[in-house]
C-alpha cells in the first residue's frame, strides 16, 4: 500500500486534458547577442542554489563552507499572478493545489518553484515557476523582477542557461515543447519539439547543443506505460533549435548526467530501482545496475512512485570515477564507482524523506542530495563516502544547481534558510 510520503509528486489528469497543441516557431535564432550580462569584475563565490518549491524559494548555500547563506524570494508577486489568472488558470491552479496538499498535507501545497539558475557574471537569479506556469529573471541585490514570461501549456518544468548566459531553456510540460528566451529580455526566441513532458534541459560545455528528455504521462499507472507517449532522449542544435538526433527508451528517462567522453550517459529510468549505463554514440545499453529495494520500497506498488519514480537524481564526481545515486523510494544516496558500477558506500535518511536531486560541488568532491520531505540538503563525500553535513532549507526542496554569485547577492539575502 502506497504510503502518503511517496505519492505526493501524482499529477492529477484533468492537467494532462487541459494542454491545448501549439506550433513550435520554425527557423534558426537569431545570432546571439553578446551575453546577457558581461563577466563582472566583482569577485565571485561558488554557492549551491536548492529551488523550494512549495516556500516560493531558493536557498542559498556556500559551495565551500556549506555554510547557509539565506534565501531569495522568487514569488514576490504571487497575489498578483493569482489575480491576474484566467479562469481556466484559476481552476487549473486551484485543483493542483488540493490534489498535491490531499496526498501529504505535511509536504503538500502549489509547486511554485521548479528550477533555477545565475547569469554568469552572479548578479540575476533565473527561476522556472512550476504551478504558476511561468519563467522570471529577478536582480539578486535589489530582488527586483527584471522580466517574467509565460510559458505554453501547463507547469514550467526544468530549465538550463547556456553558457555564455545569452539563452534560457526552460520545458513546457503539457506543450511536448522546450521554449527558449533572450536571458536578457526574457522574449521568446524559439522553441523546439520534445517528447511527451520534456524534463531535464542540459547544454554542453561548448553551447553548441542541448539534450533533452522526457518522461512521459506520468499520472497513467505502470500497465498503461504505451500509451504514456514519446519518452526518448534528444538532443538539439542550440543555434538552429533543430532536433539532430533522438534515442528512445522503454520508460521515461529521468535525472541523467553524461561523462566527460560526451558518449557514456549515466540515466534514471521511470520505475528502475538504481540506474542505466548508456553509449550515446551507439545507441546501446551497456549495464543496468538493479539496486536494493529498502523494506518500506518494497512494499510499494510501482504505482506508488512519485512521478513513476524510483530513484530520482544522479551526479558525477569531478573526476569521473564515482556516481551518486538517489534512491528516492529507498530513502538512501549511494557511491558508485565507475569502473566497477558497485556500490562503494550508502548513506541512509529517516524514512519518507524522498531524497530527490543529486547535484556536484564546483570542486567536484561533494555530492548535495535534496530530502524533499526532509527539508535539508545532505552533503556526501565522494572521497570517504560519508555524509559531511546536513543543512535546513525551504519546504520541499527539489533542484539543486552549482553558481557563482556577487558578495552584493549575498548581502541581499533573506536571514531565513528558506
Amino acid at each position: 500500500m502506497p504510503t502518503s510520503a511517496t505519492r505526493r509528486a501524482r499529477r492529477p489528469v484533468w492537467r494532462a486534458l487541459a494542454a491545448g497543441s501549439l506550433l513550435s516557431l520554425g527557423g534558426a535564432l537569431p545570432a546571439h547577442p553578446a551575453a546577457a550580462a558581461s563577466v563582472s569584475a566583482a569577485p565571485l563565490r561558488d554557492v549551491l542554489l536548492v529551488g523550494n518549491a512549495v516556500s516560493g524559494t531558493v536557498s542559498f548555500i556556500d559551495g565551500r563552507t556549506f555554510q547557509s547563506l539565506g534565501s531569495f524570494d522568487a514569488v514576490p508577486d504571487l497575489q498578483q499572478r493569482l489575480s491576474s489568472m484566467t479562469p481556466v488558470q484559476w481552476i487549473d491552479y486551484q485543483l493542483a493545489t488540493a490534489d498535491e496538499a490531499s496526498v501529504d498535507p505535511a509536504v503538500g501545497g502549489t509547486r511554485y518553484v521548479d528550477d533555477m539558475t545565475v547569469s554568469p557574471d552572479g548578479t540575476t537569479l533565473y527561476v522556472s515557476r512550476a504551478n504558476l506556469d511561468d519563467v522570471a529573471a529577478f536582480d539578486l541585490a535589489t530582488h527586483r523582477m527584471l522580466w517574467r514570461s509565460p510559458v505554453d501549456g501547463i507547469h514550467a518544468d526544468h530549465m538550463a542557461l547556456s553558457p555564455d548566459g545569452s539563452r534560457v531553456v526552460v520545458s513546457a510540460t503539457t506543450s511536448q515543447e522546450a521554449q527558449v528566451y533572450d536571458a536578457g529580455t526574457g522574449a521568446l526566441v524559439g522553441k523546439f519539439p520534445t517528447g511527451t513532458y520534456p524534463h531535464q534541459n542540459t547544454f554542453t560545455a561548448d553551447g553548441k547543443y542541448i539534450y533533452n528528455e522526457s518522461i512521459g504521462v506520468t499520472l497513467l499507472p505502470k500497465a498503461l506505460n504505451l500509451l504514456k507517449g514519446a519518452l526518448q532522449l534528444e538532443k538539439v542544435d542550440a543555434g538552429t533549435l533543430k532536433v539532430v538526433k533522438v534515442w528512445t527508451f522503454p520508460y521515461g528517462v529521468r535525472p541523467f548526467v553524461i561523462a566527460p567522453d560526451g558518449t557514456t550517459m549515466y540515466a534514471d529510468l521511470s520505475y528502475l530501482n538504481g540506474f542505466i549505463k548508456y553509449d550515446l554514440n551507439s545507441g546501446t545499453r551497456l549495464a543496468t545496475v538493479d539496486q536494493p529495494f529498502s523494506a518500506a520500497a518494497a512494499s510499494l506498488s510501482p504505482d506508488g512512485y512519485p512521478q513513476n519514480s524510483a530513484h530520482h537524481g544522479i551526479a558525477l564526481s569531478g573526476d569521473g570515477t564515482r556516481l551518486c545515486d538517489v534512491g528516492t523510494i529507498d530513502d538512501y544516496a549511494k557511491i558508485v564507482g565507475t569502473s566497477t558500477l558497485s556500490t562503494e558506500a550508502t548513506v541512509s535518511y529517516p524514512a519518507g524523506s524522498i531524497p530527490y536531486w543529486a547535484a556536484t560541488s564546483a570542486d567536484g568532491d561533494y555530492c548535495f542530495v535534496s530530502l524533499s520531505a526532509g527539508n535539508a540538503l545532505s552533503v556526501i563525500s565522494y572521497a570517504t563516502g560519508q555524509e559531511v553535513v546536513r543543512i535546513p532549507v525551504g519546504r520541499f526542496p527539489q533542484r539543486g544547481r552549482i553558481a557563482q554569485v556577487t558578495d552584493a547577492a549575498v548581502a541581499g539575502l533573506s536571514g531565513s534558510a528558506g
